[in-house]
């Protein structure tokens, strides 16, 4: 039966390995989601500009963005997963896969051993999916799907992972599989992830953001972050104080404090004012939580867009005063 014989390896995310076990190291932030990636000899089907994983990367196997993924025998993680759990380490797991045509069975068939042993909350995150495979995966026990859009654009869609990348994907089949994961799922349990620096204004993934929220879809943002041997690799790293403001409208606008309607934009696309008052934008600035990692619940997803030492894009943990302090001074100076 399709999804019942349990793949023999699987990769895991060089952090959550330690905290399941699996290795030995030291962090400085622990990942509170076990992240695992399907494994295959080969690389993807598909080919994303920015993925070392793609399938004419020159980039390293055992990395996805700027993390490496081990392997291990998959009866082995999926026991520390068990322990990790009832331990309190773990509050989630998330499935990523590559596209192979196997893909969704492996994933199935990994869902159902971890649902057999414990109850944890499980997130996939794939390539498009027909509304069949997406209630096999609810049915397994999956409460969270995540399909990627990357691209704030058709244009640089199509540019960085659809047709001229020489991938199977497009902007039209991955939007209606948000769409069908919504009415599979429900409101508040499909994700997509959203890359700032591909090329975008922020005009224009603000306004992807609200897309993405009026539709039932919680974006998660990442900075784009260059890896060698991919298409990519030379694009240059976008801007740190325009990723802090893209980060303050994507949580403005999933927290229903603002919509893109009430925010302006400059001639060039920057974000000038966003619907707010100066008051109401330093209360949210003082949380802290604008600049963390946005994705499922629990996920921090440490060091996955910078380099520790480095600046932080993407807060793992609650930000100091003092990094808020900066933070404030970078969006409103």
């Amino acid at each position: 039966m399709p999804g019942e014989s349990l793949p023999e390896k699987i990769r895991v995310s060089v952090g959550s390995a330690i905290v399941l076990g699996l290795i030995n190291g030291t962090l400085d932030a622990e990942p509170t989601t076990v992240y695992l990636l399907t494994y295959r000899p080969e690389k993807c089907a598909a080919n994303c500009g920015f993925c070392p994983q793609a399938r004419s990367s020159e980039g390293r196997a055992d990395m996805l963005s700027r993390v490496t993924w081990p392997i291990f025998l998959t009866e082995q993680v999926v026991s520390s997963i068990s322990s990790a759990v009832k331990t309190g380490s773990t509050r989630r797991v998330c499935i990523q896969t590559l596209n192979y045509p196997a893909c969704i069975d492996d994933a199935l068939s990994i869902i159902k051993k971890i649902r057999s042993l414990v109850d944890v909350p499980i997130s996939i995150s794939c390539q498009p999916l027909d509304q069949q495979q997406m209630e096999r995966l609810c049915e397994a026990g999956v409460n969270r799907v995540s399909i990627p859009l990357d691209a704030a654009t058709k244009e640089i869609f199509n540019r960085v992972k659809g047709r001229l990348a020489g991938g199977p994907y497009t902007w039209n089949t991955q939007r209606k599989a948000l769409k069908t994961a919504v009415q599979v799922l429900g409101r508040g349990r499909v994700s997509t992830h959203l890359i700032a620096g591909l090329g975008e204004r922020e005009q224009e993934i603000v306004q992807m953001i609200q897309w993405c929220v009026d539709l039932g879809v919680y974006p998660g943002l990442f900075s784009f972050t260059p890896i060698p041997g991919t298409a990519l690799g030379n694009h240059p790293k976008g801007s740190l104080q325009s990723y802090r403001r893209v980060q303050l409208a994507h949580y403005l606008i999933t927290q229903r404090k603002t919509r893109f309607e009430d925010m302006k934009f400059s001639s060039e696309g920057l974000i000038a004012d966003f619907g707010l008052s100066e008051d109401e934008i330093r209360i949210a600035i003082e949380t802290g939580s604008p600049f963390m990692t946005s994705g499922c619940p629990s996920c921090n997803r440490p060091f996955y867009n910078e380099r520790p030492g480095g600046a932080i894009y993407n807060y793992p943990r609650q930000p100091s005063s003092d990094e808020i302090a900066e933070i404030e001074k970078q969006i409103l100076t």
